[in-house]
């Protein structure tokens, strides 16, 4: 099972950007030190509390400040950008990282970055990611001319074409046909994971849903790989959980319920963006529960995994035999403000030390 880190990332607007910048890339650092796999980094334009507009740019600042981890967009939201964009700089990126790179793509999950970019609708959203990423695939199978006639973006790249320059040429990844292909999805029974099922990329379902909506992933998933005739394997399927590790059961408890704590401000501004927008199904057990019978505690209590090594290890294990075999862990990244920050490095150790080679054990059984 791989081990990552998945950052949306998520901080107090009232911070300076340029201290969370430093401590996200310090987290990253960190993960790779203990032994992570993998760090994946969102993408937001207009939200002042998830800083990061270009994953890319930061995730470069770390190839050489780590070994071996792998780095991640997660996700570029491909319907606010133009796909010949995105090609030349995933390319750059998988080149500059000698092969590091993994592409996780969406339609992307911020409300004021819909409104920005004016892709509001849902299907118009998907239709314009779909889109983006057939052109993308195609711009690095073939060599020019380009003549991609599509509704959305018309690429065309024939008339100033000099191959004996190389002028005229979309850059192809480092990886070959391209890098790793991941795609996200929150909502019960997404058809986001149908659809990576279908094309052959890596699900992964995101660390504020419940356990029911993670398990209908799978479901969704085995619908996608059955109707394309993929073989079903869970080994590509990350799922992201808040977690939190400690020495001790109560220890972790008290962490993961302090008014002051990284998971409760997550949870507390998580719930608020989403009930603005009338989108809190994504987060409760109960759908149909009424908005304002649901408390910050409860969410926590139904979605962070939190306790001892051998809890934590209890709890995980158990988790992955209702929901499905899932074959990555993404831990969520939390703010570092005070006391958080040790308390973050030092579950990132108990889990990458202590809790995954239990479960790799467990699982390898």
């Amino acid at each position: 099972m791989k081990l990552g880190i998945f950052g949306m990332p998520l901080h107090p607007p009232t911070r300076p950007a340029a201290e969370t910048y430093e401590e996200d890339a310090d987290r990253i650092i960190h993960a790779d030190q203990v032994g992570f796999d993998e760090a994946w980094i969102g993408e937001h334009m207009s939200c002042t509390t998830e800083p990061i507009a270009a994953p890319m740019m930061f995730l470069a600042s770390l190839i050489h400040r780590t070994n071996n981890i792998r780095l991640g967009t997660g996700v570029i939201a491909l319907p606010n950008h133009h796909p010949a964009v995105v090609a030349a700089e995933v390319a750059q990126f998988d080149h500059m990282s000698r092969g590091r790179m993994m592409f996780g793509i969406g339609p992307g999950g911020l409300a004021s970055d819909m409104e920005l970019f004016d892709v509001l609708d849902g299907p118009y959203r998907t239709e314009r990611m779909m889109e983006s990423i057939d052109t993308i695939l195609q711009l690095w199978r073939q060599d020019p001319p380009y003549n991609i006639d599509g509704k959305h973006w018309k690429i065309k790249l024939k008339d100033t074409v000099m191959p004996e320059l190389g002028v005229g040429y979309i850059p192809r990844p480092y990886q070959q046909p391209h890098p790793p292909i991941m795609m996200t999805a929150m909502s019960p029974f997404s058809d986001s994971i149908k659809t990576a099922g279908q094309r052959g990329w890596s699900p992964m379902s995101a660390n504020f849903c419940p356990e029911y909506v993670i398990a209908s992933h799978w479901k969704k998933y085995v619908e996608g790989c059955e109707a394309a005739g993929h073989a079903v394997n869970g080994e590509c399927w990350r799922v992201a959980r808040n977690v939190v590790v400690a020495r001790s059961d109560s220890e972790a408890l008290d962490r993961v319920l302090d008014p002051k704590g990284s998971n409760y401000y997550y949870f507390e501004y998580l719930w608020k963006v989403l009930l603005a927008v009338n989108y809190t199904a994504v987060m409760k057990d109960d759908p149909k529960k009424p908005d304002d019978q649901v408390t910050v505690e409860e969410l926590i209590k139904s979605m962070v995994i939190y306790g001892s090594p051998k809890t934590v290890t209890e709890k995980l294990l158990a988790f992955r035999e209702r929901t499905g075999p899932f074959g990555g862990l993404l831990m969520a990244a939390m703010d570092g403000s005070g006391v958080n920050r040790a308390r973050e490095w030092e579950s990132m150790t108990l889990l990458a030390k202590e809790v995954m080679p239990a479960m790799r054990s467990a699982i390898g059984r």
